[in-house]
This record gives structure tokens, C-alpha cells and sequence, in this order.
């Protein structure tokens, strides 16, 4: 079957209005805003906000009024996972100087303002949420649901047990916990963001969190391949950085065949929640489930 060919589209939405609504760097402070838009608007691969995109439509008819509530909740979650790639790039974490084929932020740059960028990127996020055209009831829950998933029982609850544990071996369930909240979080938020915008039921919501937590243990397992196997120009990023840092990955605890015999397991899983969506194998889910075909068979 071929690619759903809404993705590009929503694609091409979530570009346009992210160049449209950061800051101009015409505006003060311009250097700022001009690391805000750099950390922005390279070649990401925009996964979370086409997971918006595609749940929504996995699971309600959306109408116009109810794309333009997607735009914000799909450029909000970019945007918390832009800020994240800034932070976790800087010296004093994971200190990279490649991100999408370019140089990072503090790289082109300098440290304060990658720090700063960051942060604005942040608050910039709940702005956009928070002013997105939707009932007021599922704004405050969409709020509510992107700031615990990027919070510390989330994506820096887990980036903060990762510094801890680098250097040391944790066992599968605890590396499992630990990305179920550094990238997992994130993942899965967008998954339900998609259904919260559109007024999807609980029962719903429900096969939505479980589908979210399975396409980000996918992709976490998957990157811990990549980070192995790929080089750093196909992966737009410092390949071997894992091991080269002492991090504990699916491919440290179980080796390459044990990793990619996960994934496959996972894969699985994710097939089964996709089959109990309203939209069961029909073509409503195509988008959603292709992207859950990316996140698992992806190349960088």
C-alpha cells in the first residue's frame, strides 16, 4: 500500500505555521530568536506533530475548525521537542556538536543563547497550546497533558536518569522505565493530543496511551540500533555516541540480535492497538499506522 499522502501535507502544515509563529529575528532580541528558528526549522523529521495530525484523524472526522486546533497542538509538541534536542546537545549533557546534518545550536551560537533558546522554546509551546481554537475544557487538558509529559515524570524526569545511570548497567526494566519517560513521553503525548483535540472517548484515549507508549518504545529501540549500525551522515547526528559515552541501550543489555528481535516484538503490539482504533484497518488509520511503520523501520 502506498504512503498515506495526507502526511506530507500535514508536513507542510506544521512548517508553515512553526516559520509563521516563532519570533522574527527582525524583532529584539534577534539573535535569540534567530537560535529559536535555527533549532527549529532544520530537516527534523517532524514525527510528533504528524502523530497529532494522523490520531485525530485515526479517530474522528475533523473538520477545518478542528485542523487549525491540530496546527497549535502539533506545533506545541515540536516545539517541547526541539527545546529538548537544544538542552540535551549542550556540554553539560550529552555535548554534541552535530544535529540534522548542521552544527548545534551552542555550536552556531554560543552556550547562553542555546540555554536561552531552549527555555523560550518552551513557553512558546504552551502559548501556542493555550491559544489554540478548541473548547476551552480540551485546552486545559491538553496543557495539563504536555506539561507532565515533558516535566520530571517525563522526557527530563528521564533525560535527569539517564545522566545518572551513564557509566552503569541497569536491567531491561529500568532502561525501559527510563525511556518509557525520556522519549517515550513525548511520543506517546502526541499520540493522545490528536485525540484530545478531537473530543475522542475515554475508551479511546485509553487505546491511544497504549499505541503512544508502544511507538516510543519503538522508537528508542530502533535509534539505539541506529546509534550502532548507522554513520553520522545518514543519521544527521554523532553516530556510536551511546557507547562512546558509556550509555546503557537495547543494544548494550541484549546485543544487535536481541535489539532488533525486541523491536520486532514491539512492532507487534503495535499492530494489535492500531486494530482496536475506531478506525480498525480501514483508511482512516493509514497515516497512523504508517507513521508507527517509520518509527520501526526507519533509516536515520
Amino acid at each position: 500500500m502506498a504512503p498515506d499522502g495526507r502526511l506530507a501535507g500535514w508536513r507542510a502544515r506544521t512548517e508553515a505555521f512553526l516559520a509563521d509563529r516563532l519570533p522574527s529575528e527582525a524583532e529584539g532580541p534577534g539573535h535569540l530568536h534567530a537560535a529559536m528558528r535555527y533549532a527549529v526549522l532544520g530537516d527534523g523529521k517532524r514525527l510528533r506533530p504528524l502523530l497529532v495530525y494522523a490520531a485525530a484523524h485515526a479517530v474522528a472526522t475533523v473538520d477545518d475548525d478542528g485542523l487549525a486546533a491540530l496546527d497549535h497542538a502539533a506545533a506545541a509538541v515540536e516545539l517541547i521537542h526541539a527545546y529538548s534536542l537544544v538542552h540535551d546537545d549542550l556540554p553539560a549533557m550529552d555535548d554534541d556538536a552535530l544535529r540534522r546534518g548542521r552544527p548545534t545550536v551552542h555550536v552556531a551560537f554560543d552556550h547562553a543563547t542555546a540555554i536561552l533558546a531552549g527555555d523560550a522554546l518552551q513557553a512558546e509551546a504552551f502559548a501556542l497550546l493555550a491559544d489554540a481554537p478548541a473548547p476551552a475544557a480540551r485546552i486545559v487538558a491538553a496543557l495539563a497533558l504536555l506539561a507532565d509529559a515533558a516535566g520530571s515524570r517525563g522526557m527530563c524526569g528521564g533525560q535527569a536518569i539517564d545522566m545518572a545511570a551513564t557509566g552503569r548497567m541497569p536491567d531491561l526494566d529500568a532502561l525501559a522505565a527510563m525511556h518509557a519517560m525520556k522519549t517515550g513521553a513525548l511520543i506517546a503525548a502526541s499520540v493522545r493530543l490528536g485525540g484530545l483535540v478531537v473530543g475522542a472517548d475515554a475508551a479511546t484515549m485509553a487505546t491511544l496511551a497504549d499505541l503512544g507508549a508502544r511507538i516510543g518504545l519503538a522508537f528508542q529501540i530502533k535509534d539505539d540500533l541506529l546509534d550502532a549500525e548507522a554513520d553520522s551522515a545518514t543519521l544527521g547526528k554523532t553516530a556510536g555516541k551511546d557507547a562512546a559515552q558509556g550509555k546503557s541501550t537495547y543494544v548494550t543489555l541484549l546485543g544487535l540480535d536481541g535489539a532488533r528481535a525486541r523491536l520486532e516484538a514491539v512492532a507487534g503490539g503495535i499492530e494489535a492497538a492500531l486494530a482496536r482504533l475506531p478506525s480498525g484497518g480501514n483508511s482512516n488509520g493509514q497515516a497512523l499506522s504508517d507513521l508507527a511503520v517509520m518509527a520501526v523501520r526507519r533509516e536515520r
